[in-house]
This record gives structure tokens, sequence and C-alpha cells, in this order.
């Protein structure tokens, strides 16, 4: 659930993802939200045409039809995948859709399957409308399925969404098949490696190095622990006393070993279930190494 973005940053955003942007007429105006609210935004909308030719589609788009007035997406993906901008804000292009979707997508979970038509759709997600016939065999050059990856890995980003955030026309309404000629679940991959590969890389990410492994004292044997020692180390396991909930600090943890530090430590000890003897506040190897005390860097 997220703000949707102005006119301004959608542009931005998508020129940084190396997406070519036209801005088509007055579209930073362009909207249909005299007929319903706008957002919270929740996902993105993938759809095909069913038309072929860019000026035209576009035109179609931007316009729409006397029974559904335009803009009928936010913008046009053409088959030299560049996107041209037809509107911001409500759009008529998702219609009626299925509330369980809905909430799939706000979850970033599994999609269920999409049986009703009871939740407005043009208030919760951006549309992009691809240019295509819908047969089965118009091509899907791979410019514009770069695009359409791009598009919307560059709205997940911003609104720090998975690729789970993104569907199909045909997963959101009864009755539809679009996008048709690739799969849903193909192009939330592409756009997932994406996202892990941050702007620009269309790639897997590379394999992270591995986090170093934390470096904790070693235990300095019991002798060490007496008044008139003073010593980072102690500092540090008192440090982690306090995080344990183990404190009988009035002023925090210092230098020096005083009755604070073995008040307690006895107190960490008791909470290891040591008694007696074994928790009278002198640190042992056992409770020593279950602190994790880390290198002073003294």
């Amino acid at each position: 659930m997220a703000k949707p973005l102005s006119a301004s940053k959608l542009v931005e955003i998508l020129r940084a993802e190396g997406v070519t942007v036209h801005e088509v007429r007055s579209w930073r105006t362009h909207n249909r939200n005299s007929k319903g609210p706008w957002g919270p935004v929740n996902g993105v909308m993938i759809h095909h045409t069913v038309t072929s030719g860019t000026a035209a589609s576009v035109d179609i788009c931007y316009d729409g039809y006397s029974s559904l007035p335009g803009p009928l997406c936010h913008g046009v993906i053409d088959k030299k995948g560049e996107v041209h901008l037809v509107g911001n804000g409500r759009a008529n292009h998702a219609g009626l859709g299925d509330s369980d979707v809905l909430r799939a997508v706000i979850n970033e979970s599994k999609l269920p399957a999409d049986n009703e038509a009871d939740t407005d759709g043009n208030r919760h997600f951006y549309g992009f409308e691809c240019i295509n016939l819908g047969n089965g065999k118009d091509p899907w050059p791979e410019a514009q399925k770069e695009a359409i990856e791009k598009v919307a890995a560059a709205i997940c980003r911003h609104h720090g969404w998975s690729e789970r955030s993104v569907i199909g026309h045909k997963e959101w309404q009864p009755g539809k098949v679009d996008p048709r000629g690739f799969t849903m679940d193909g192009m939330r991959k592409r756009i997932g490696r994406r996202l892990k590969g941050g702007a620009g890389g269309t790639g897997p990410a590379p394999d992270p190095k591995p986090a170093p492994k934390p470096s904790y004292e070693p235990f300095p044997g019991s002798a060490f622990f007496h008044v008139g020692q003073r010593s980072p180390i102690i500092t540090a396991m008192g440090r982690r006393l306090v995080a344990e909930g183990c404190s009988r600090y009035e002023e925090g943890p210092s230098p020096d070993w005083t009755e604070a530090d073995r008040r307690s430590y006895a107190l960490w000890q008791q909470k290891q279930g040591f008694s007696g003897k074994d928790a009278d506040g002198i640190p042992g190897k056992v409770s020593w190494d279950r602190l994790k005390v880390p290198r002073s860097g003294k």
C-alpha cells in the first residue's frame, strides 16, 4: 500500500532504470480522478492492446472510446521497448477484479484463482498496455519484454515491493486473457532478478560476499576478574550484560571491574541455570562463551 507516484517521479525512475520515455500530450493531468479514488496503490498490472502500430495504439490508449474514455492505462510499451506515458492518476485499465487477488498482491503471497469481480482495480494498480494483437501469434520482441521488466522493476523498487506485486490482467479479472504470449510467472522471475541486481541490471545479482564471522573475546580466566582490574574487555562484557537484561549498573559499564559487574554477571549466570557458587558473579568459561562478548579492539 503506497502513495501514487507523481508524474515527475514516474518519469525519473523509469529513465533511471534505462527506459526510453515519451511524454504524450497532456498526460501529466490526464486521468479519471473525477470518477473515483486513485490510491493507495498496491501493484502493477500488465495488459496487451489487441492493436498494432505504435501511433494508433498510443492514441487509443490516450483517448479511449465513447463507451470507455481514456486514459486506458498509464503507459504504452511499444515493440521497440519504448514507453509512451498517456495518463497520470486513475485510469480505465483494470476494472473490477478479485478482492482475494488484491489481498495476495498486498501480502506478496501466492495468487489465488480470479473468480470474482468485486473490487475496483483502477484505484489500486498502475497499468501498462503492451502493443500486441494478443492472438498468440504476434511476436513479443525481446526489447519489449525487457521494457516490461524495467518498468515494473522501477515502480516496485520505488515502493519497496517485490516482483509479486506485478500481475497480469488475466490474473485479476475473470475472463481476461491478457497478456497473451508469455507467462506472468516468467516475467515475475525476470523482474525479481532485476530487483536483486539493481537498476540497470537484467541478470541475477552476483553472490554477495559472505559476512565476516563475528569475533568474540576468548575467556581470559576467572583470575582476570578482580578489584583493580581495568580493561576494555570488562566494558564490552558489561554492555553485553545490559543487552541481555542482566544489569546492576547505576551509571553503565566501565573498564574497571566493580561490584556492579559482579552482581550483573551473577544475574547472567542465574539466567543460564547456574546457582550457588556457580552463580557468584565471577565469570567461568561456559557462561562466558554463551555471553559472546565481542572483541574490544584493544
